[in-house]
């Protein structure tokens, strides 16, 4: 009786030995893969210039919203003579939105249409901000836009859309991003004030351009 208590004692203790090193092969294998995740890359323009403006957004932080007209103007502008790239920083201590709005706008990426997405939430941002899920929603824009809907819902659930986020934020937390929008102009921080209007927004980047060539 006690040599078969010890064998059954065997086999439990080895296949808890097993269910433990299957468990932290996983964990560790995630950690591994958020750790090395790259940073989105969104970009459009030319780049005639050498000239390239980053800004790190939150689909739903409403001071975006409002520099968004200004923003698109400034783009369509200089879009022979800068890049843009935009780089995920979602709010979602006050924006509970905004994680899921990256997700959407990340999801349009995997399919080529991240900038449409990115200019329907902007867009649309009251019609989605305050949804307890906004899911549906941003399905409705990615079939607008022509894409196919399954793929996005499997692309917007997805672990490595997450990570992608989560390494523009890392990234932006570097660089000491606080807030939304933080616009970079070749690597230097702007101060939203001198850039809050279509006028003083060209003056900035042409000033760069100038000082390039």
């Amino acid at each position: 009786m006690e040599k078969r208590f010890i064998i059954i004692l065997g086999v439990v203790v080895i296949a808890l030995g097993g269910m433990f090193f299957l468990s932290r092969d996983k964990s560790d294998t995630a950690s591994v893969s958020s750790s090395t995740a790259s940073v989105s890359a969104h970009s459009t323009g030319d780049n005639a210039k050498n000239v390239e403006l980053m800004v790190y957004g939150d689909f739903q932080c409403p001071v975006c919203g409002q520099f968004y007209p200004v923003e698109k103007q400034v783009i369509d502008a200089f879009k022979t003579d800068i890049r843009f790239t935009f780089r995920h920083f979602p709010l979602e201590t006050i924006h509970q939105n905004a994680r899921a709005s990256s997700r959407a706008a990340e999801a349009a990426g995997l399919q080529g249409k991240f900038f449409e997405m990115h200019d329907k939430l902007y867009e649309n941002q009251n019609s989605w901000s305050a949804l307890s899920n906004p899911l549906d929603q941003f399905v409705g824009y990615a079939k607008l836009l022509g894409m196919d809907e399954t793929k996005f819902r499997a692309d917007y659930a997805t672990e490595s859309v997450n990570a992608t986020i989560n390494a523009d934020l890392k990234e932006g937390n570097g660089k000491g991003v606080s807030g939304t929008p933080s616009y970079f102009l070749n690597g230097k921080k702007l101060d939203n004030g001198d850039i809050n209007t279509y006028e003083k927004f060209s003056a900035v980047i042409q000033k760069e351009i100038d000082a390039q060539n």
